[in-house]
């Protein structure tokens, strides 16, 4: 609604104006009032829209077709003529009004209507073309103006109430639906994002940044497959598009391609040499894949380059069996004193912390760790409460009686082998033992489960929900993880490895939806467990691992959780410590097998030898043989782990058993 002869009605029509969306009768109202004033073209205009907006499309042609004939040259006539017109389903009509408005100089919004006519007709071509012009205007209609600017200023439920008002009335407005796709990614709602964004697309294919944007939402929302076929779009049409490429790199990598994602880095720097971000990148996949000599080249590359200089070192630092050097050390600390806060700064004080550690100088290295845990802890601060009614909901729901009147339910899958437990438990040789089985196929930490309970708890506790689920709903569930998970396997065994150790806070759900699943619990020396989080610089948020009380508490809980599923199942996960692991791996490798219904075979022993892609922090140490270095690591920080003892308490005192409730 523009295109104003009338200048001085202006202040009349704007006050007119602003009810026409959230109440197109009251604006109904005003306007015949005004006109029982005085004859005013702009307020009849308005009227228009008014009656247009309430479904009365023959009323508003009427008037728009008297002002057409009364001010021939007036672009809003013509434009609100069309509207109505379109309406009607007059849609050449439609397209001969709005010719004629574009050729008086046009309105906000001419091109989302004339898009929506070619669509009508069947026309996708000129649609989508129509709708480019429409994403490439440079000044919106009001309505959406007002969403965008308080999108902007972080006001962000009067954007949502302007978006939704808007799209009311226009629901596949692509210039709206593209930008309320962006607050609903900011907000971490990744679905109502992809879905604004899929309509989008639907009406205006040709959209790249709309393609983008999705690809990068579904990336966010861990969608990594469906996202390679949005970003193989994108490279369709520009090959050699950095961004595009990066994020292909990126994609791959979290399918499990990693073979695929070097090679995509590969070509990446093949063009652009000189990008640090992806020879860091290139480091991580070289690393995941085993090639060590030129995973370390790949980092030190990155390094020379200069950025990203944290996240580089952070890469030597974390193979673990790579020793930084003393001229390394006085770099790292410049580097450090003279960064903003931030996760480089956090990234390369993890990395200084190893390199101390290395050189055996326990104190500074506390004190690098300290200031990247308490930086990242602001940040990412833990909730204790949350865990603790994690553990008292699921003492309350899952009893022996849950699942006794449960039995026969979820899917008869055999094919996962859950291994959970705390991060850095030892859980990653477990499964490189499981894994060098000919019938067992590792494939990563998995996030699939973890998204089915999250889908579950909105609106309600976990726990909750599944109390509500019928048996066809667990069995559909449990099919559903099943086939989520098949990306991820590349080879023809029998049976796959999910080693997301977070798994464990779901372990009734496991049951409850796969009760054919294999459940493997790994548990570590709670000091040692403890401090080896403490030092890690986790990619995405393990928010427990910045405090050393934080640690100890959600080991507690990780216990009280476990020792709950024991008593109400018993023998249904198969616990293995891995202090004894490193003593006797025969006889536990044999007890784990067993706990699988798998034969022994001698590969198991030998699975330093498999060649097998790890990504997880311990993928060097798992392509040695069984070794003591892990289980006294802590113990020369003795003296600061204070906070985890205290907290650990009991726990600590009955390891490797649980305490009596």
């Amino acid at each position: 609604m523009t295109g104003r002869p009338d200048q001085q009605a202006a202040s009349t029509f704007e006050s007119a104006y602003s009810l026409l969306l959230p109440d197109p009768a009251g604006c109904e109202r005003v306007c015949r009032q005004m006109l029982a004033a005085g004859e005013s073209p702009v307020i009849r205009l308005l009227l228009a829209s008014a009656l247009r907006l309430q479904g009365d499309f023959a009323g508003a042609q009427a008037i728009a077709d008297g002002l057409v004939r009364e001010i021939p040259r007036w672009a809003g006539a013509h434009f609100e003529r069309g509207m109505a017109l379109g309406r009607q389903g007059r849609h050449r009509e439609a397209l001969d009004a709005f010719a004629h408005a574009e050729r008086l100089g046009g309105v906000p919004s001419l091109w989302r209507e004339i898009g929506e006519q070619h669509w009508a007709l069947g026309d996708r071509r000129a649609a989508d073309a129509a709708f480019l012009r429409h994403l490439a205007e440079p000044s919106p209609e009001p309505s959406l103006a007002s969403a965008m600017m308080y999108a902007r200023a972080s006001e962000t439920a009067q954007a949502e109430n302007a978006f939704r008002l808007h799209l009311g009335h226009y629901p596949d407005d692509v210039l709206a639906l593209r930008h309320y796709a962006e607050l609903c990614s900011s907000l971490d709602r990744y679905e109502e994002a992809e879905a604004l964004l899929r309509r989008c697309l639907e009406r205006a294919p040709s959209f790249t940044l709309g393609r983008y944007g999705l690809a990068m939402v579904l990336l966010h929302a861990h969608e990594a497959a469906p996202a390679l076929v949005e970003i193989d779009a994108l490279l369709q049409g520009e090959p050699g598009r950095l961004e595009y490429m990066i994020l292909q790199a990126d994609a791959l990598g979290r399918v499990g391609d990693f073979d695929a994602a070097a090679a995509c880095a590969e070509r990446i720097l093949a063009r652009y040499p000189d990008h640090g971000g992806m020879w860091t990148t290139y480091g991580h996949f070289l690393r995941a894949l085993g090639r060590r000599d030129e995973c370390e080249a790949a980092f030190k590359r990155a390094i020379a380059l200069g950025s990203p200089l944290g996240e580089a070192y952070w890469g030597l630092a974390n193979l673990k069996t790579y020793a930084l050097r003393a001229d390394d050390i006085a770099a790292m600390r410049d580097h450090a004193s003279r960064m903003p806060a931030g996760d480089e700064r956090v990234a390369m004080h993890f990395a200084l912390g190893k390199a101390l550690e290395d050189a055996k100088d326990y104190s500074a290295a506390f004190e690098a760790y300290a200031r990247a845990n308490a930086e990242r802890r602001a940040a990412l601060p833990f909730d204790r409460e949350e865990r603790v009614q994690a553990v008292r909901r699921a003492r309350e729901v899952y009893t022996a009686a849950f699942f006794a009147e449960r039995a026969g339910h979820g899917a008869h899958a055999e094919d996962p082998i859950f291994i959970v437990g705390m991060p850095r438990s030892g859980s990653t040789l477990v499964e490189q033992i499981l894994a060098s089985h000919s019938a067992v196929e590792g494939t990563m930490e998995l996030i699939e489960l973890l998204m089915i309970a999250r889908r579950l708890g909105r609106g309600s506790s976990v726990e909750e929900a599944a109390a509500a689920l019928s048996a066809e709903t667990c069995r559909n569930l449990g099919e559903e993880y099943v086939q989520r998970t098949r990306m991820f396997r590349k080879t023809a065994a029998s049976r796959f490895i999910d080693k997301m150790p977070n798994n464990f806070t779901q372990a009734a759900l496991i049951h409850l939806l796969l009760p054919k699943a294999r459940i493997i619990d790994v548990r570590r020396h709670p000091m040692a467990c403890g401090f080896s989080n403490f030092k890690q610089h986790w990619a995405t948020g393990q928010a427990f691992s910045y405090d050393l009380a934080d640690i100890g508490h959600f080991y507690k809980c990780y216990v009280a959780l476990m020792s709950h599923i024991d008593d109400v199942l018993p023998g249904r996960v198969h616990r293995v410590i891995y202090e004894d692991l490193v003593a006797d791996p025969e006889a536990e490798t044999r007890r784990l097998l067993d706990a699988c219904g798998l034969p022994f075979e001698d590969g198991c022993l030998r699975f330093f030898e498999n060649n097998r892609v790890v990504r997880t922090p311990s993928s060097e140490q798992v392509r040695r043989p069984v070794n003591r270095e892990g289980l006294d690591g802590w113990k020369p920080f003795e003296q600061w782990l204070g906070p985890l003892r205290a907290e650990l308490g009991p726990v600590l005192d009955c390891y490797p058993r649980a305490p009596p409730r």
